[in-house]
């Protein structure tokens, strides 16, 4: 079996990684949703679209008014 990150033959304790590098780096893609399957379901899409606009607004610096 190959190592699913860099293609290595894997080893027997980080199976199926090579290495604790891999197996961090795709540990690393699932705590950063690089990893993920996508809804169709109307309610989730509404979900997550109000999510990233109060993320959105959170990212905004309110402007300094000038006296």
């Amino acid at each position: 079996m190959s190592c699913p990150i860099c293609g290595g033959e894997s080893q027997k304790s980080y199976r199926p990684f090579c290495s604790k590098r891999c197996a961090d780096i795709d540990l690393g893609k699932w705590l950063t949703g690089a990893y993920s399957v996508p809804s169709q379901n109307p309610e989730d899409i509404e979900n997550a679209l109000e999510e990233a606009g109060r993320a959105s607004a959170q990212k905004e610096i309110p402007q300094q008014t000038r006296h």
